[in-house]
C-alpha cells in the first residue's frame, strides 16, 4: 500500500493541545509556516486563598493612605526612579513603543548550539510544521541538528518582542524564548570564594564518591515534586476522613427549614465534582446565601486571560495588553 501523506500523517496526530502562537519561519529565500507549542506544563500544587466558607478571594490594589480599595481607572503605571519618587508612563505611550505586530520569526544568524549557556534558556516551546511544510521542516531540522547549529532569531508574541533560540534534536525544532544579557548574574555578583589549589587527598576522595554514584543517563522518573506529592497525599486523607473540607451550605429560608433539612452526603458531591474536572482541579461555586451587592460575583470571573482580552479588544479598553485577569475581568465590568 502506498504512504499516506506527511501532511495527513501530522493532522492525525494534533488531537492533543492548541497551537500557542503560529507563524513563519523566515531566513534568506526560506519562509516556514509553523505553531509554536508550549513544551512544558505546570503541575505545581498550589493553594487558593478562600474565605471560612469556602468562597475563594480576589486579590485588589488598597490604598494604604485612604485605607480604601482602588477601582480600576484610578491605577496608573510608573518606573520607580528613586524610592517613592515614580515616572508615569501612560497606556498611549507604552502601546505607541510596542513592538509592530508581526507572524515572523527572522531568523537572523546560526551559531554553535554549545555556545549558549543554559542559564539564558527561560521557557520552553516546540515548533511544528503547518499543513504543507513537512518536508522544508525536516530538512531544516536535520540540516541544524548535523552542523550543531542554532538559530537566533526575534519574534513579536502578544505584543512583546523575544528573543528566541531555535534548536533541533531528533529531527524536532524547539525553541527557546532566551533571557537577555542584562538578566544574568555573573559570579563576581554572588561574591564566591577565590580559587585556590585543594588538598589532593580530598579531591581524590570527592572523585571516587562521585564515580560510585555516578549513572549512564538520567532518570526522570527521580525527578518529581516529593513536597506537592506529600501535599496531595494528606489533602487525600482528609478528604476521606471529612476533615477541614469546606463546601456551601444549602440556602435556607430559616432556622426552623435549617433543622428539618436532611444533611447533605458532603463525600458524594466532593466526588462527583472531582470526577466533572478532567484536569483534577475543582472548579469554585458560588454561595447562594449570601447575594452580594450588584448580582453577585461576575461569570467573566471564570474566564481565561485570554478570552477576557478579546472581550476588552472588541470594547477598544485602553491599556489592555498589560492588564492581568483580574485588571481586565475588572475593566470590562466597569465599562
Amino acid at each position: 500500500m502506498p504512504r499516506k501523506h506527511h501532511d495527513s500523517e501530522q493532522q492525525s496526530r494534533r488531537p492533543g493541545p492548541r497551537p500557542f502562537w503560529s507563524g513563519i519561519i523566515a531566513f534568506g529565500l526560506v519562509s516556514l509556516p509553523v505553531s509554536l507549542y508550549v513544551a512544558t506544563r505546570s503541575n505545581k500544587v498550589s493553594l487558593r486563598m478562600v474565605d471560612e466558607d469556602g468562597e475563594p478571594l480576589a486579590r485588589r490594589y488598597f490604598c494604604p493612605n485612604e485605607e480604601r480599595p482602588l477601582e480600576p481607572d484610578e491605577i496608573v503605571r510608573g518606573y520607580e526612579v528613586e524610592k517613592d519618587q515614580f515616572v508615569v508612563v501612560s497606556d498611549d505611550e507604552l502601546d505607541a513603543i510596542a513592538p509592530p505586530k508581526s507572524q515572523e520569526i527572522d531568523l537572523r544568524r546560526f551559531v554553535p548550539a554549545d555556545d549558549i549557556d543554559p542559564m539564558y534558556f527561560e521557557r520552553a516551546y516546540f515548533l511544528a510544521p503547518d499543513k504543507g511544510a513537512t518536508k522544508p521542516y525536516r530538512l531544516l531540522a536535520k540540516s541544524m541538528e548535523d552542523t550543531g547549529r542554532a538559530g537566533i532569531a526575534t519574534c513579536v508574541i502578544r505584543g512583546k518582542e523575544y528573543l528566541i533560540a531555535i534548536l533541533s534534536s531528533h529531527g524536532i525544532l524547539r525553541a527557546e524564548i532566551l533571557r537577555f544579557a542584562d538578566e544574568l548574574r555573573t559570579p563576581d555578583d554572588v561574591g564566591p570564594p577565590e580559587p585556590k589549589n585543594p588538598d589532593a587527598a580530598a579531591v581524590k576522595r570527592i572523585e571516587q564518591a562521585i564515580k560510585s554514584n555516578s549513572r549512564k543517563t538520567l532518570d526522570t522518573d527521580k525527578m518529581a515534586d516529593a513536597r506537592a506529592q506529600r501535599l496531595l497525599k494528606r489533602v487525600d486523607e482528609k478528604l476521606k476522613a471529612g476533615e477541614d473540607v469546606i463546601h456551601e451550605p444549602e440556602y435556607v429560608e430559616d432556622e426552623e427549614e435549617a433543622e428539618g433539612t436532611e444533611p447533605v452526603d458532603l463525600m458524594a458531591v466532593l466526588k462527583a465534582s472531582l470526577e466533572q474536572e478532567n484536569d483534577g482541579q475543582r472548579a469554585p461555586r458560588r454561595r447562594a446565601a449570601k447575594p452580594k451587592p450588584g448580582g453577585g460575583r461576575s461569570r467573566k470571573a471564570g474566564r481565561s486571560r485570554e478570552e477576557l482580552y478579546e472581550e476588552a479588544q472588541k470594547l477598544d479598553i485602553p491599556g489592555r495588553s498589560k492588564m492581568t485577569k483580574d485588571e481586565l475581568a475588572r475593566a470590562i465590568r466597569h465599562h
